[in-house]
């Protein structure tokens, strides 16, 4: 037992599309896997549960159709999942992971017995399907259906159902196991609604292409090379090449820090140079 300084190593991007039918979830799909692996869709990989619609597409590039039928359970989806990974596939598309959870509720209305006890035998099947998609060592995209929900609001001493958007249709809580999840609304505009990369995140909403791929690639990338980025930061001169510098990095929270000391260290030096030229904040007089 040993304690370590934290790291965020080189990481695999496990994201969700999720939208209703007709959004353009697996097309976005494409596109990010294509960004995600410099335009070489021949290690992509989709897993289709949608009878073919995965084929639709086959204009962006020559990549992999894995057509899974009915039933969709966890074991199916597991068993597909090392195939594309004993294939060498760098990118693996789900398209889509609602059939494997409809799956389970048909298989855990159909149990004798206690419903609530039941889950025992449902839970840690849908437990190794999500731990496979979390392990595997790909990029992994999948895509879920989404469904109007609906609460119960009191109105006038009568229980009124009122929409309160948009659901999955999956685990409730599943989306907490990925690191980005974008909502695709029915005019393809994607907004990201769990973004642990930070690069989406409180931004306006947009139309997913390659080019988004390629920032969640620079993003898994960077991981690995924390200490080289911050040698980088430590032989900057001047604010612009600290500027520059930052504009590549903004988005890595473990470097703020380096920046701000950077910073202040240079506008102290040049205060040192040329006393005269600072205002006593530490910022050019002739600004």
């Amino acid at each position: 037992m040993q304690l370590r300084k934290s790291e965020r190593k080189r990481a695999k991007i496990k994201m969700a599309l999720q939208g209703s039918a007709g959004s353009g979830k697996t097309y976005s799909s494409l596109l990010l896997a294509k960004g995600l692996i410099n335009g070489d869709l021949t290690k992509v990989a989709i897993i289709d549960t949608e009878n073919g619609s995965a084929d639709l597409y086959a204009h962006l590039g020559n990549y992999n159709v894995l057509s899974l039928t009915p039933p969709f359970t966890p074991e199916r989806y597991i068993e597909a999942i090392d195939i594309c990974l004993k294939s060498k596939m760098e990118v693996i598309i789900l398209d889509g992971v609602s059939q494997c959870w409809d799956e389970l509720l048909d298989f855990h209305s159909k149990l004798a017995g206690n419903s609530f006890t039941n889950w025992n035998k449902v839970t840690p099947r849908q437990k190794a399907f999500i731990d496979k998609i979390l392990q595997a060592d790909a990029h992994i995209i999948a895509t879920m259906r989404t469904k109007q929900d609906y609460v119960l609001n009191q109105k006038d001493g009568k229980h009124v159902p009122e929409k309160v958007g948009l659901k999955a249709v999956q685990r409730d809580g599943v989306d907490y196991e990925f690191t980005l999840v974008f909502d695709i609304d029915s005019k393809h505009f994607a907004t990201a609604s769990k973004d642990r990369t930070n690069l989406f995140s409180s931004k306006p909403e947009f139309k997913i292409n390659e080019a988004t791929g390629k920032k969640i690639l620079q993003w898994c990338n960077q991981g690995g090379n924390i200490d080289g980025i911050r040698a980088q930061i430590n032989k900057c001169k001047d604010i612009e090449q600290l500027r520059l510098l930052y504009n590549q990095y903004y988005n890595i929270k473990e470097l703020e820090e380096d920046f701000r000391l950077q910073k202040e260290t240079i506008q102290a030096k040049a205060e040192l140079l040329n006393p005269k030229n600072y205002s006593q904040n530490g910022t050019s007089a002739h600004k």
